[in-house]
């Protein structure tokens, strides 16, 4: 089963499209969960009187939003995996079979999409929305590597938070795209949609961000490279007890 995570910030009108595209395109058991601000009052009434799951914040729109609303629900859910989704998007049919097929023959705790619009996102190099499993959270003790956010680090304003994220799934290997897992994202940048409030805050602070982000993904690198060598180091000693107590039998 999958969790559909909806970060809401306005968009109230973008809510009921979204609930019939998901039932319409998907076909393995899943439940949608909307995170809403308790301000966004339009929004927030059009989640909950619809069939799906929703969760009122206790705090207000401000730094790391987005990054906080998929940790909380991260938080507030049981399923194996989650999605990464938003209110701008159009499901392709199996988008979720697709993944779940990469998940499961390569072996991966992080699976991206296809958002027919980052050139990064459609050579298989990047993902904007994401399906993932708790099992790689759980694992790993996180989407990053210095405790800011259970999934994403809620350092950032907005920008760079799911960028962090893959790069720290490829770096430990755990990252595939399924280019045939299609969740388009209807982005002003791609010209599928006209920027709104939303769109703009979300760039308010991009210069900050990346600079954050240059500054965080070094010292994930090293991070990642600890943890390498604690597993290298724990497999070595698991197969040297092995071979001991093999000896010791044989006698």
């Amino acid at each position: 089963m999958i969790a559909i995570i909806v970060p809401v910030l306005r968009r109230a009108h973008q809510i009921e499209k979204l609930l019939e595209n998901i039932a319409a395109a998907t076909s393995v058991d899943y439940r949608v969960v909307f995170v809403c601000s308790p301000g966004d009052k339009e929004a927030k009434r059009e989640c909950q009187r619809s069939e799906a799951d929703t969760i009122v914040t206790s705090w207000d729109p401000g730094h790391g939003d987005f990054a906080k609303k998929i940790n909380l629900a991260y938080s507030l859910t049981e399923e194996e995996w989650l999605f990464q989704a938003a209110t701008d998007l159009v499901f392709k049919p199996n988008w979720d079979e697709n993944a779940l097929k990469i998940a499961e023959t390569v072996v991966v705790g992080v699976v991206g999409t296809n958002d027919l619009g980052n050139p990064a996102v459609k050579r298989g190099h990047h993902s904007t929305h994401t399906l993932f499993s708790r099992n790689y959270i759980e694992t790993y003790g996180g989407g990053c590597c210095d405790g800011t956010g259970i999934v994403f680090s809620e350092q950032y304003s907005h920008q760079f938070c799911d960028t962090e994220f893959i790069q720290i799934a490829i770096m430990r290997k755990q990252f595939r795209s399924s280019v045939r897992s299609v969740v388009e994202h209807l982005h002003p940048h791609w010209n599928k949609s006209e920027m709104d409030e939303t769109y703009e805050k979300s760039f308010e602070d991009y210069s900050d961000d990346a600079e954050l982000y240059r500054f965080r993904i070094k010292a994930a690198k090293d991070f990642v490279n600890q943890e390498k060598r604690t597993e290298r180091k724990r497999v070595l000693e698991a197969r040297i007890g092995s071979s001991s107590r093999a000896k010791r039998r044989r006698r």
